[in-house]
């Protein structure tokens, strides 16, 4: 008697996608690298004829007809943080999306001193 295929399958979302098989293999951005609060929006371009979108891609880019942060589109599209990120800069590659900074360099100095921050630390330690 022939054993039956074993089948991932999630009781609510059907057959089960490794997130590796979305993002082509790849487990980490390679360039523009989108934190979880960057403002991520459409350009407007249309992707070209040799540009294909997958299904996840096409409703990212939908997603960020307004703007939107790698955080809420995980959300929105169920998918894990990592695979929005990288799918985001394959986007952001073919000039479909654009990441807007969120501070000007210039304006780096209302950061903590990094002393007073390990002084805490410690401080917390001891408790």
């Amino acid at each position: 008697m022939e054993k039956p295929r074993e089948r991932w399958v999630g009781r609510e979302a059907g057959p089960i996608v490794r997130p590796y098989a979305m993002t082509r293999g790849r487990t980490r951005p390679r360039g523009v690298v989108v934190d979880l609060v960057t403002i991520v929006v459409a350009t407007g371009r249309t992707p070209g004829d040799r540009v294909w979108l997958s299904r996840e891609q096409r409703r990212l880019l939908e997603l960020c007809r307004r703007p939107s942060t790698p955080a809420d589109l995980a959300s929105e599209t169920d998918l894990p943080f990592r695979v929005v990120q990288i799918l985001l800069e394959d986007l952001h590659q073919y000039g479909l999306v654009e990441v807007v900074p969120q501070t000007d360099p210039d304006e780096q100095t209302d950061r903590p001193d990094p002393r007073i921050l390990m002084r805490v630390l410690d401080e917390l330690r001891r408790l």
